[in-house]
């Protein structure tokens, strides 16, 4: 990409989106394109089209997505896989048609089966069931995924597909309803606190390992593939490293500064077992994640409290 490349950003303003966005602002991208949902419907194809006719983009970050927790894919699997599939669709489709020199597509590592081998290498796609509380959306990446290999095989572009492990930063979701486990036991330890609640309880048994990338180490991944990575295999992003639900939840009951008691709720589901994905591909690229988790969670603290809050 050049510098003064036409870059649409989809999703600007989503966790991952809105660092994508940062990265390219802070590296000096200077014609930068994005629309809120208001602007542009990314579920309409006509509109999708018409906004890519109109514009003329170079290049396409497609980090535009529905995405929620346990609960949230609970509750809603049709909403997920529906909106997913239509989005990427009609965006991947209008980037084909409007001669898109380049489109990076952001999947989930929610797609490898519930119990792959640990770490997850990018081979173990499509090679065992997926984990039942959020297959409607993996289901949907993997079509995703799919569709980009599809057109890069039928009509030689260069669409490639990253799949990013467990993401937090700024502008999460701190909904405990439809928000990630992080982020939703900073609002739970945070509020306890304030509260003086004595116990704050915590989904399952604890023991699910997790691994958990900071949105700008993601963001900056992105680029970095988006100028030197043009083959049509996935690519994993991650750390490296995973932590349990249990340690995790006492880390950031220090960082929030709480002091009463943990309770995990074992008659909740767990999910998957562990998540951990093999980053030698992307390492063996040139490229390695930096920031600390500790680090991470108490920068995402610190924007709960001056951002989130102060707009709720």
């Amino acid at each position: 990409m050049e510098l003064n490349s036409k870059i649409f950003v989809a999703g600007h303003r989503g966790l991952v989106g809105s660092a994508i966005l940062r990265a390219l602002e802070e590296k000096g991208y200077t014609n930068l394109v994005y629309r809120t949902r208001a602007e542009l419907d990314l579920l309409s194809r006509d509109r999708v089209l018409s906004f890519f006719e109109e514009e003329g983009i170079e290049y396409v970050f497609l980090a535009a997505a529905k995405v929620g927790g346990i609960v949230a894919n609970n509750e809603y699997p049709a909403d997920f896989i529906r909106d997913n599939i239509l989005i990427q669709t009609n965006v991947i489709d209008a980037a084909y048609r409007n001669n898109v020199k380049k489109l990076l597509f952001l999947g989930s590592t929610c797609i490898y089966p519930k119990f792959a081998p640990q770490p997850m290498k990018e081979e173990y796609l499509l090679t065992g069931v997926l984990e039942p509380t959020n297959e409607p959306y993996a289901i949907a990446k993997i079509a995703g995924i799919t569709m980009c290999q599809s057109y890069n095989r039928q009509y030689g572009t260069k669409y490639i597909s990253v799949m990013p492990t467990n993401m937090y930063g700024p502008n999460d979701n701190f909904d405990l309803k439809t928000s990630h486990v992080l982020p939703a036991l900073i609002r739970k330890f945070h509020e306890a606190k304030i509260n003086q609640s004595p116990e704050v309880e915590v989904w399952g048994t604890g023991t699910p390992r997790r691994e958990f990338l900071h949105s700008d180490d993601l963001a900056d991944a992105c680029l970095f593939l988006m100028n030197t990575y043009e083959e049509n295999e996935i690519v994993n992003i991650g750390v490296g490293e995973d932590i349990s639900i249990k340690e995790l939840a006492y880390l950031i009951k220090d960082v929030v500064g709480y002091e009463g008691e943990v309770v995990f709720n074992t008659s909740a589901p767990d999910g998957t077992p562990r998540k951990l994905v093999d980053v030698t591909k992307i390492n063996g690229l040139g490229w390695k994640a930096t920031i600390p988790l500790e680090d991470g969670i108490k920068a995402v603290y610190e924007t709960f409290q001056n951002e989130y809050l102060v707009r709720q």
